[in-house]
């Protein structure tokens, strides 16, 4: 038998896989379909203080293997949200985190407020996300990216976990900013930008030009991510995110030094495939006689 839990800052998560934020909706829409019992957490998509539209579609957009999207993060502001999942979050059978995004170091504040309020287990400071129509991301600025974790630090009693952006000019500063501001732990990464455009048309896949690339294709570069800033900050624990599809992504993952990983894209093609990837994790360590998957945690080793 495999010993699957793994620790992540102040959490005891039953197991490392984590359903990533924007791929399992609000979690209670994803129950139905998706194996939650295989997921150590499962991070509820990104909610903002008032409604946010989104962009008009399209919206997503294949890209070869992987994926384009430029939502926008459509949703309908902190309190429809929780008046609308909080009473079923205890249903789940699953650690429910939130995911705050906002315009203002204030704004992600109310709404971490907001989400332990509607009962989440801990809130992901979303500073990464590449859609917003308000110029430079937050996570592309250690010094931004800090003032909004520590805002948000000082308005929840839960853990608190930063989602960092690779397209940072250093992910080392950024995470080192947001570990100093408070964060219990950094996500690592979400997507990397990206563009197409169709040759029928001659306009871009997405009705906002340039978004967010995710799904196979980013996995070493955010490998990269990982690897650098636990090498870097090696008390700091990271969920390593993009391009897992696979028992041994998870693995390579590990090895380089997170102590847990998300499952993102491959949801929209396979949404119970944490059931999966587990399964395979699970046969893996067997097979290298490793009996805790804990063991694996920053193994890798430089030449």
């Amino acid at each position: 038998m495999v010993e699957v839990t793994v620790t992540l800052g102040p959490l005891e998560l039953r197991s490392p896989l984590i359903a990533a934020s924007g791929t399992v909706g609000s979690v209670v829409d994803f129950a139905a379909v998706g194996a939650l019992e295989t997921y150590g957490a499962a991070v509820a998509k990104s909610v903002s203080a008032d409604p946010w539209s989104g962009r008009s579609v399209p919206r997503m957009a294949p890209a070869g293997v992987g994926m384009l999207n430029g939502i926008g993060i459509q949703n309908p502001g902190i309190g429809a949200w929780a008046a609308q999942v909080a009473d079923r979050i205890p249903a789940l059978g699953v650690p429910v985190w939130g995911s705050a995004v906002g315009e203002s170091v204030e704004e992600f504040a109310q709404v971490a407020k907001g989400l332990e309020a509607a009962g989440v287990q801990a809130v992901e400071v979303n500073l990464s996300c590449p859609n917003l129509e308000s110029g430079t991301m937050f996570a592309l600025d250690p010094d931004a990216s800090g003032r909004v974790v520590a805002s948000v630090r000082s308005a929840v009693g839960i853990p608190v976990g930063a989602k960092l952006s690779p397209n940072a000019d250093s992910i080392v500063a950024v995470a080192s900013a947001a570990a100093d501001a408070g964060a219990d732990w950094v996500v690592l990464t979400n997507t990397v930008m990206g563009f197409g455009i169709d040759v029928e048309t001659r306009r871009p896949l997405l009705s906002g030009g340039s978004g967010g690339y995710s799904g196979l294709p980013i996995k070493p570069i955010v490998m990269r991510c990982v690897w650098d800033v636990h090498h870097a900050i090696p008390s700091l624990p990271i969920v390593g995110c993009g391009g897992v599809s696979r028992g041994i992504d998870v693995v390579e993952y590990l090895m380089a030094g997170a102590s847990a990983v998300a499952l993102g894209t491959v949801h929209f093609a396979e949404p119970r495939a944490g059931k999966r990837v587990l399964r395979e994790l699970e046969r893996w360590c067997r097979a290298h006689d490793v009996g805790r998957v804990s063991d694996l945690s920053g193994t890798g080793v430089s030449w």
